[in-house]
């Protein structure tokens, strides 16, 4: 194997880690009780449902899992609770994104510790750094932990956007091995795919274009739909990688509605109403985010409905 330009040897163990976690990933929420505690025999059932129903791999704590609002040892603790839990049926890839480097260093170094898979590093939010500011933020986390890495863009939600070049400069680090693209904007990850290393794995963060990314070569979907539909989004995934573009636009078609009604308010809060309806966990969220507003109950119910899972 070549050697970077950043003085990281690349070895075959990353290329063939990130290669198996390709297909539907969800991006778990994070279950609480109505005072806010991690409600932990619910987190254990959706684990369940995820391995049941043929979902490939559990982001944990990402930011759909509210890491923002989870204190240090609790977001490490439910990292090793999905670990443990998993128990080594698909691979558990850990939020350990920060807008600081310093914590996003000490929360990855811990969720290797507790036997993540890899890690997804959401965009440094509010403090808006320079596209060198980004390159060296991640360069400093790749470097200080070795265990395989996802970049995650999402300017929607950090006011951060990280741009192509600045991606393909970061695909060099060899423990980089992905980027999670939440722009929708296909014509970029058309760019990234074909820009980047073979070993470098695009991953769509936007439920409702992904299909269009995976049939254009991306690796998965990194998704919040799959927390409602964890059956329909493995399937989807299967027939957009497998080249059954036709099949995948009509599942596609058939889930719009909940990829749609499922951001009516900020993300997690329509889909935990969801899956609290669904009789999965009850409704605890934390400030400062709340419960789905009633007026909204009714659209995320009908999505529901019209998508057919409930």
């Amino acid at each position: 194997m070549s050697q970077s330009n950043l003085g990281i040897a690349k070895t075959d163990i990353y290329f063939l880690e990130i290669k198996m976690i390709t297909g539907s990933i969800v991006a778990l929420v994070t279950p609480m009780h109505s005072n806010g505690d991690i409600d932990w025999d619910s987190l254990d059932k959706l684990v369940d449902l995820h391995l049941a129903k043929g979902t490939d791999s559990i982001v944990a704590v990402g930011t759909t899992g509210e890491s923002a609002t989870l204190n240090c040892d609790e977001h490490c603790q439910v990292i090793k609770h999905i670990v443990d839990r998993v128990a080594g049926r698909m691979p558990v890839i850990a939020g350990t994104g920060a807008n600081s480097t310093s914590e996003a260093i000490e929360l990855t170094r811990e969720a290797k510790n507790v036997g993540a898979d890899a890690c997804l590093l959401v965009t440094p939010y509010y403090n808006k750094p320079s596209q060198e500011g980004l390159f060296l933020h991640y360069k400093a986390i790749a470097e200080a932990v070795d265990i395989p890495q996802i970049l995650y863009n999402v300017p929607g939600r950090t006011a951060c956007d990280m741009l192509p070049e600045t991606i393909l400069r970061l695909s060099a680090i060899d423990n980089i091995v992905g980027v999670k693209e939440a722009t929708g904007d296909i014509e970029r990850a058309r760019l990234l795919i074909e820009k980047s290393p073979e070993d470098f794995a695009i991953y769509s963060g936007d439920d409702a274009t992904a299909v269009e990314l995976m049939i254009a070569g991306g690796e998965g979907n990194i998704s919040v739909t799959a927390n409602v539909a964890p059956a329909e989004m493995s399937e989807l995934c299967r027939l957009a990688m497998s080249g059954s573009a036709e099949e995948a636009r009509a599942l596609q078609a058939r889930l719009m509605p909940l990829h749609d009604k499922l951001f009516v308010e900020a993300n997690p809060i329509p889909v935990k109403w969801a899956m609290a309806e669904m009789g999965l966990m009850g409704l605890g969220i934390r400030l400062p985010l709340t419960v789905l507003a009633d007026e909204f109950h009714a659209t995320v119910r009908d999505a529901m409905q019209r998508s057919e899972i409930i």
